[in-house]
């Protein structure tokens, strides 16, 4: 790979860190923001749902804007307006003040997370070498989770949880530098924007996911939960047929006529919304029950993300050997039994070595097995024109899957405990409880795996058939 191509692929991978890390480095803090902003259990769902929401609901619009205006602007705007809403968040007064920065700094990732895998699209054409760039981004994009608990824990303990805002700052600054050094300007073209499908999808998906925490505190029945979930439910049904009218939607609903990408973006959306809900509980549990400190909370994920990290290396030559289907099959199997496992061992009782250490292992490895796969095919066989918006989709699928399956399993969780101050036991409890709903997600993504990437491979059989005939 030319040495040029590295910088490009640093730049691209090291944007993706920080914008994926922010979704996690508040988790292992959350007891100490509660305490220093006067914030409920509930409310600090929001810390995630603020910045994750925004994230994904204006990642389409994002693109588009990276279509139109040009990538390597997107980029540079999306990593500065990054850093300054990060400072914004760290310095924090009220909780409200903290939301509003967070859902500001999802914005600014929406503007450069599409524009970063672009050009990633772009610059990497060749077979092997975009095998490679793919995996190395995939591991980044799902090991970034884990790494936040770490830097979050260390930073909570150590010096300040508002610190793990702070340090965006510098980083932001260096990579718009490097941004503007090493990356060329890309082309400009005269185009719509879909504000209304972006609003929609935006306001449609923030309200679906209150209705879901809602419903943790207020039961089903309460019109504080089924309100705002018909409300979403209705929106985005509006979104829909606005992009089937729009004459340059943000979702070109064509994307959707390959069943391979449809199935990708749908896997990914399930096997996320099960994943990144254990970096909300786990650390939680870890505290909690365990006694562990913030920063040890964020170490016991090391497990998870070294082996994560290690199957980095091993993917693109199980792809070349196997195929995209057959890895990824295997990637949710392991960690459906990892997850499983886990969801049995938890209690007030357990230790953590060997026992959630080996389990950690086990699920890093089938993660890191299972988001490459996921991100080449969700690329596979799009047009130049609409290369922004597949990008967009692969990581609205992630990040609405994180915000929309924390949101169920926040329910779980709630519905788990029926004490007010619950005991060790009874939290422990809880959290198994919302750890196995993490298994029905990640079993509904093998599902679709079989349904939708089984039925391609059939066609493709049947192709090539008839054209031996």
């Amino acid at each position: 790979m030319h040495q040029s191509k590295w910088i490009i692929l640093t730049i691209i991978i090291a944007c993706q860190l920080i914008v994926v890390l922010d979704a996690s480095v508040m988790v292992t803090a959350i007891p100490q923001i509660g305490r220093t902003l006067h914030m409920s259990t509930t409310s600090l769902t929001w810390v995630h749902n603020s910045y994750i929401l925004a994230f994904g609901g204006f990642l389409l619009l994002g693109a588009r804007a990276g279509d139109l205006l040009g990538r390597r602007r997107m980029l540079g705007i999306g990593i500065g307006l990054f850093s300054l809403t990060s400072f914004f968040a760290g310095i924090a007064p009220t909780a409200e003040f903290l939301l509003i920065s967070r859902a500001l700094q999802g914005f600014a990732a929406a503007l450069a997370t599409p524009a970063a895998l672009a050009l990633l699209s772009a610059t990497f054409v060749e077979a092997k070498e975009r095998s490679r760039a793919i995996s190395m981004y995939s591991a980044v994009s799902a090991a970034g989770g884990s790494i936040g608990l770490i830097l979050g824990g260390f930073f909570t303990d150590f010096v300040s949880w508002r610190f793990g805002m702070f340090i965006n700052v510098p980083i932001g600054i260096v990579l718009l530098y490097l941004v503007y050094k090493f990356i060329q300007p890309t082309s400009i073209r005269s185009g719509r924007f879909d504000i209304g499908g972006a609003l929609t999808s935006v306001i449609g998906m923030t309200s679906l996911v209150y209705g879901l925490v809602q419903a943790a505190d207020y039961g089903w029945s309460n019109p504080a939960t089924w309100i705002p979930l018909a409300a979403g439910a209705v929106l985005l049904a509006v979104f829909v047929l606005i992009e089937t009218r729009a004459a340059e939607p943000i979702i070109p609903l064509r994307l959707f006529a390959n069943r391979q990408r449809s199935g990708a973006y749908l896997g990914r959306f399930l096997m996320v919304g099960g994943n990144f809900s254990l970096f909300f509980f786990i650390p939680q549990y870890l505290q909690n029950a365990l006694g562990f400190s913030s920063f040890e909370a964020g170490l016991a994920f090391l497990p998870f993300t070294v082996a994560q990290f290690g199957m980095m290396y091993i993917i693109p030559g199980l792809v070349r050997r196997y195929g995209n289907i057959k890895v990824l099959s295997a990637g949710l199997i392991i960690a459906i039994i990892g997850t499983l496992l886990l969801s049995r061992m938890v209690s007030a009782q357990t230790p953590f070595f060997p026992d959630l250490f080996i389990l950690l292992a086990i699920m890093g490895i089938g993660a890191g097995m299972v988001f490459q796969p996921l991100t080449a095919m969700g690329l596979t066989g799009v047009q130049p024109q609409d290369s922004g918006a597949a990008s967009g989709l692969v990581n609205v699928a992630h990040q609405s899957g994180a915000s929309l399956g924390l949101a169920v399993l926040i329910t779980v969780f709630n519905t788990s405990i029926r004490a007010e101050h619950p005991s060790v036991s009874e939290f422990a409890h809880a959290v198994s409880n919302s750890i196995l709903g993490s298994v029905f997600f990640i079993v509904s993504a093998l599902l679709v795996t079989f349904i939708c990437f089984a039925s391609v491979r059939q066609m493709t059989r049947k192709r090539a058939l008839q054209a031996n005939k």
